[in-house]
């Protein structure tokens, strides 16, 4: 491929070498293939449930452990809030208050969120923030008509010299509303949620993913509530951010997969999706680390009951790791009888979900040793799934990649071939989702931080159809966080209940109960 100077410059000042960029070229060159799924994960087939007593036994091995080990909350939180917005930024854009009323303008386009946005209005956590900036700019707004309020309260929140909602974080977003119109952020209810599980001798760690531009918003709000949430929780919190790094951009291509250029000749390079955290979780130090989406939180009365299950997941990833360690110690002594490997093999498919060759009895004494290390030495996440409820997103499978390896897996609908009647039914069969609600373990027996680079399935990238300054352009994801950049890892599935998953993917979610104090 020819680059020239000025190219070669631009890939290197972003961290990245001419061979990569030749590499993501060549992806588009070829393409992906898609997940090759073999059934759905169900109760029973790759997710554990749990009963009452094994639920309090998972909690309690958690908190008996919990200060004697170093647990990180780890927070993708980079993300705008745009989407959030996306039916008023519509209507802000096709309204024309002199053509009729709102009422009219939502029956002719059949916007019911726009509608339902309208009849909660008063319920928003920023209701009065609004309300207030409204009637200090303008003086008449009580009498103006419901229409002409309306209109301007969508223009107060998203106009961008105004609250401009639309481009602020999605973690800095008023929440939820407590009394006396006091309004809590995403980021402040990760705060108190933390507290109650991800933390040990009253500290708290906290890492969280964001936008280089707004650190500076975040350590404002942090200032703002640190005192407050530290007297309610009695915990300290030792907050800590990063960014994407440019070197996880990935290059664009034309539809003739060559580099797509700007207008000034340079090197078109994007953002490559969430997959790219993994190289920030790589940079992280901590025995067991939990990861949740920014949008998933709820009001303080919900907080106990998300906790426990937090503490669940962490207490299986202790236990299971208590035991995987101890197997690698006695593997790595090399004086291991055949019925201790029988019984290490049944440990990993019984306990870990991981497929043993049918060939492995056939193996050299010494060479099943090294099988099992290989198996079992690796990162482990523990995984809640919650009971499919027709949400859009990733959920649990059984996949079997090139060399016949069959694994579980959380699998997006974007890597499943639809036109596949076999893949399409097994998709439809779904019975259970992700709600993004993970518990790792990033350390090996000996205390040392595993490469989670090295533990990424590269080929479980996306290629997507983008546009720029007009013209069509090839973009590529890189394997996501949770999906293909931990597909090497062991995974345990585990069945918790609904009340733990949610997100405020628009900004009419915040309507519902969990987002309520009332």
């Amino acid at each position: 491929m020819n680059f020239s100077k000025k190219d070669i410059q631009q890939i290197e000042n972003k961290g990245l070498t001419v061979s990569k960029v030749e590499q993501q070229v060549r992806l588009f060159e070829n393409g992906l293939p898609f997940a090759n799924l073999v059934s759905e994960a169900a109760i029973n087939n790759g997710i554990l449930t749990l009963s009452k007593d094994e639920i309090e036994n998972y909690i309690s091995k958690f908190d008996n452990k919990r200060d004697k080990i170093a647990t990180l909350k780890f927070v993708p939180a980079s993300g705008a809030a745009t989407r959030m917005f996306k039916f008023l930024f519509a209507f802000l854009e096709e309204y024309n208050i002199e053509k009729g009323s709102i009422n009219s303008y939502i029956n002719k386009t059949k916007n019911k969120d726009l509608s339902l946005f309208f009849i909660g209005l008063d319920k928003f956590p920023f209701y009065h923030i609004v309300l207030n900036r409204l009637k200090d700019a303008f003086p008449d707004f009580d009498s103006m008509n419901i229409n002409e309020q309306r209109l301007k309260f969508a223009q107060m929140m998203l106009d961008t010299d105004k609250l401009d909602y639309g481009n602020s974080p999605k973690g800095l977003l008023p929440f939820h509303q407590y009394k006396n119109q006091q309004v809590s952020t995403a980021f402040e209810e990760h705060l108190f949620e933390s507290a109650l599980y991800s933390s040990s001798t009253e500290s708290a760690k906290l890492h969280f993913t964001i936008s280089e531009k707004h650190k500076h918003k975040f350590d404002e709000e942090f200032a703002r509530i640190e005192e407050k949430v530290e007297d309610k929780t009695k915990t300290k919190f030792d907050i800590s951010f990063s960014y994407q790094k440019g070197c996880t951009d990935t290059i664009a291509v034309t539809s003739k997969n060559k580099p797509f250029k700007e207008e000034d000749g340079s090197l078109h390079f994007r953002p490559s999706g969430h997959g790219a955290l993994i190289e920030n979780l790589n940079d992280l130090d901590a025995d067991v680390v939990f990861v949740k989406n920014i949008d998933n939180v709820v009001t303080y009365k919900y907080k106990e009951e998300v906790a426990r299950y937090k503490k669940v997941l962490a207490g299986i990833l202790l236990e299971v790791q208590e035991q995987a360690f101890n197997y690698l110690h006695l593997l790595d002594s090399k004086e291991v009888s055949e019925e201790k490997l029988i019984e290490i093999g049944e440990f990993l498919v019984n306990s870990m979900n991981v497929k043993i060759s049918t060939e492995f009895e056939k193996y050299s004494l010494k060479y099943q040793v090294e099988y099992l290390t290989e198996k079992l030495n690796r990162p482990i996440r523990v995984c809640g799934m919650v009971k499919n409820e027709g949400e859009p997103g990733g959920g649990p499978f059984w996949i079997k990649d090139e060399s016949g390896n069959i694994s579980l897996q959380i699998v997006e609908s974007a890597q499943i071939n639809k036109k596949r009647k076999r893949q399409k039914d097994i998709l439809k069969g779904a019975t259970h989702f992700n709600p993004v609600d993970l518990v790792c373990g990033i350390k090996n027996h000996k205390g040392e931080k595993y490469d989670l680079k090295k533990f990424v399935d590269h080929k479980a990238a996306f290629i997507t159809m983008k546009t720029k300054t007009g013209k069509d352009l090839k973009a590529l994801e890189l394997p996501g966080l949770w999906n293909g950049s931990m597909a090497n890892w062991n995974t345990i599935f585990v069945e918790v209940p609904l009340i733990t998953f949610n997100p405020v993917k628009t900004v009419n979610d915040l309507l519902k109960a969990p987002h309520q104090i009332k």
